[in-house]
């Protein structure tokens, strides 16, 4: 299958190649699959140097005609900023930890925990456990970063 999309980026201290192979499918198990994606990752790191190769499958319902290779690539690309909250969310916030289950009580704090990690990254804060801990320490840092005072 040839190549048919490849994006370079840099950030976080590395380099990252990642190419991109789309193919038609049919009769997938999995209902509605149209198209096949393999994505290679290469990252590098810029200190060490060291070199981390990864692939990642996935399936989607999408024809060619409704998105090509590149709109594939950015629409895979947005669904790893979902995840990246979900990892604050759970690893900040130990969420998965959560014994809150019933009603609306674990959708009322999904909004609560959104709402303060947009609330830091809107003040720039790029590490939002240390800006929790930094806010937690003044009784009125929590509405200063809100704008209520």
């Amino acid at each position: 299958m040839p190549l048919q999309d490849r994006t370079c980026a840099t950030g976080h201290g590395r380099h990252e190649i990642r190419r991109l192979k789309v193919c038609t499918v049919n009769n997938l198990l999995f209902p509605g699959a149209r198209e096949a994606v393999q994505i290679v990752r290469r990252r590098v790191h810029r200190k060490t140097g060291k070199i981390s190769l990864k692939t990642v499958y996935a399936v989607t319902s999408l024809t060619a005609e409704q998105a090509g290779p590149a709109q594939l690539a950015r629409l895979i690309r947005g669904h790893w900023i979902v995840e990246a909250l979900h990892h604050v969310r759970d690893v900040t916030f130990t969420e998965d930890a959560s014994q809150l289950r019933t009603g609306n009580a674990p959708r009322a704090m999904a909004t609560c925990r959104n709402l303060a990690i947009g609330a830091f990254r809107l003040a720039g804060v790029r590490n939002i456990a240390s800006g929790l801990r930094r806010t937690a320490r003044g009784q009125t840092r929590p509405l200063t970063l809100l704008g209520l005072t």
